[in-house]
């Protein structure tokens, strides 16, 4: 299969269905509208598929042989490329166990069979929106300087931010977090008040998960920061003799940040940093954050 133009702007779609004239017909169907269609014709196949290309949405058959299409749902949505992309199940099958199963393995969407083309065209238009729109925020929070991420109630990683998710795979060494930070995590969650959850397993890296709240029933949302031992954070709090969080102000002062903007981030109110800034300025010996800036500055570079 040859690999899409990466100038090509057409919206890509992943079929997945063991039948030939399902495939035939969508792949007519969709190509006709300007899309681009990959087909496959079980579970294997597509998850070998998504390994090369990052479709923007999935039409999936539920039934299958082999891996179905419920297991190879759940597979891709532990997919960091894929795991926000829309899939959309596709079967004949239409008792509320298996529209639930559907669900409840990631699908966003249900079409029974036979396919109403008009109707699967406009249910892929609402859901590529939707997706690209979710994707834009997390872009623009990234952008930010936003280090965020959400778990499941088993401490799971369900997003992050792709700051976030670069951490993230720093200290794990894969996909998702390593089992003994979900297990924290998920311990911390049990508790009647979520506060922070500090880890640092390998004595060189601390690293803090601040809850945020809840985005669903079973979705915490974190704010991910990170010290390493020898890092920026901690030559500014043994240089100045400043807190962590003072710290960490000093660092998005040094990166061009405004109060509001530092709020922001930190889950801050300005108010609140502008007090930080008050001890950081007496315990830097400055009176302005432009002389703060280059002081850090110089010692974060040396």
């Amino acid at each position: 299969m040859a690999t899409p133009d990466p100038a090509d702007s057409r919206d890509i779609v992943l079929v997945v269905d063991d039948n030939p004239d399902t495939l035939g017909f969508l792949t007519q169907a969709l190509e006709a509208q300007g899309a681009m269609v990959l087909v496959a014709t079980g579970g294997e196949q597509a998850l070998a598929i998504v390994e090369r290309i990052t479709p923007d949405v999935v039409l999936m058959d539920a039934v299958m042989p082999g891996l179905d299409g419920f297991e190879t749902t759940r597979r891709l949505k532990k997919l960091p490329a894929t795991a926000d992309v829309p899939i959309l199940f596709m079967t004949g099958l239409s008792e509320t166990e298996h529209i639930v199963e559907g669900l409840e393995a990631g699908g966003v969407d249900y079409v029974t069979k036979p396919i109403v083309l008009d109707e699967l065209t406009a249910r892929i238009r609402v859901h590529l929106a939707n997706a690209r729109r979710e994707r834009s925020a997390r872009m623009a929070l990234d952008t930010a300087g936003r280090f965020l991420l959400a778990t499941d109630r088993a401490g799971r990683l369900s997003w992050a931010t792709p700051q976030a998710a670069k951490l993230i795979g720093e200290i794990g060494g894969g996909e998702g977090l390593p089992a003994a930070i979900s297990a924290r995590l998920a311990a911390a969650m049990a508790e009647a008040a979520v506060g922070s959850v500090d880890v640092g397993e390998d004595g060189e890296r601390r690293l803090r998960f601040t809850a945020l709240g809840r985005t669903g029933d079973d979705e915490r949302l974190w704010r991910l920061t990170s010290e390493e031992a020898g890092g920026e954070e901690a030559a500014l709090r043994r240089r100045f003799g400043l807190t962590a969080r003072e710290a960490e102000v000093c660092l998005w002062v040094a990166r061009g940040k405004s109060n509001r903007d530092i709020g922001d981030i930190l889950g801050l109110s300005p108010r609140t940093v502008n007090k930080h800034l008050e001890t950081v300025f007496a315990k830097l010996g400055v009176e302005n954050r432009a002389s703060a800036a280059v002081l850090v500055l110089k010692t974060i570079e040396r």
